[in-house]
Formats: C-alpha cells, sequence, structure tokens
C-alpha cells in the first residue's frame, strides 16, 4: 500500500509504512486527501446550519476544524482546485532543508523591504525640508522693501 492510497476517513493509524517490512513497518502514514475530496467537504461543511451537524460531519469523516479553515481559505484564494489528485511526498531532510532556506530568504526579504520603505520616507523628508531651506533662503536674501 502507498502513501496515497489512504482513503479520505480512514484512520491512518491502521495503515502501515509503505515497505511492508523496513523499519517503519506499523508505523502511522499521514493521510493525503484529493482537491476533489476537499471542495466536496467544505461545500458541505460550510452548508450544515443545524446544531451539531459540522461536528457530526467532522467525526465522521475524521477530520478537524482546522482542516475545513485552511481548506476553507484555500479554496477562496482560489489554489485548493489546483492542487493535484495525489500529493507528491519529498524526503524528509530534503523538505525541511528547502523550507528553512525558503523561511530565512522571506525572513530577509521582508527585512529588506523595510529598510527599503524607511530609506524612501528619510528621503521625502529631507526633500520637502530641502524646498522648505530653499524658499527660507530666498527671503533672506532679499532687502526688505522700503517705505
Amino acid at each position: 500500500m502507498t502513501l496515497n492510497d489512504v482513503s479520505p476517513g480512514e484512520p491512518a493509524a491502521s495503515v502501515g509504512h509503505a515497505g511492508g517490512d523496513g523499519p517503519r513497518a506499523g508505523q502511522p502514514v499521514r493521510r493525503t486527501f484529493t482537491a476533489a475530496y476537499k471542495l466536496r467537504i467544505v461545500e458541505e461543511y460550510f452548508s450544515l446550519t443545524e446544531h451539531g451537524a459540522r461536528g457530526a460531519l467532522l467525526r465522521r469523516e475524521g477530520l478537524y476544524q482546522s482542516h475545513m479553515e485552511k481548506w476553507r481559505r484555500a479554496r477562496d484564494r482560489g489554489t485548493l482546485a489546483s492542487t493535484p489528485e495525489r500529493a507528491i511526498v519529498a524526503p524528509a531532510g530534503q523538505a525541511t532543508a528547502q523550507s528553512a532556506a525558503e523561511r530565512r530568504l522571506l525572513a530577509e526579504n521582508a527585512r529588506l523591504e523595510s529598510e527599503l520603505a524607511k530609506a524612501k520616507a528619510v528621503l521625502a523628508v529631507v526633500g520637502k525640508a530641502h524646498a522648505l531651506l530653499e524658499i527660507l533662503s530666498e527671503g533672506a536674501e532679499k532687502p526688505p522693501p522700503r517705505r
């Protein structure tokens, strides 16, 4: 059984690792859900209005409310329908290293954008101060009018 053979609603703990006799045999496997399943469940969840109906749906499907919120946000952004039908799982070390590098680069990008915004604000203030000083110096150079 492969990772993607886990059907929605089936408890993950009941499925062993793909290499039936390997060192991880018998350990739980993370469930994956197709985009069509996510869309169907999100639509059903948010259409329920009776007291306790949403909780019953979550228990029946073995899901959490956080799944619904994450999937709803993805649907609203338009990214839920574009998810692949079968998830591609990267090796654990590679995914962690890539995401750590991505996080570092995103943090650096945010810091640099903040510095750029501050520099632009300072330049705007300096430009206004320069214009004001020019106006004041022009007034000081002219002699006062005689009567």
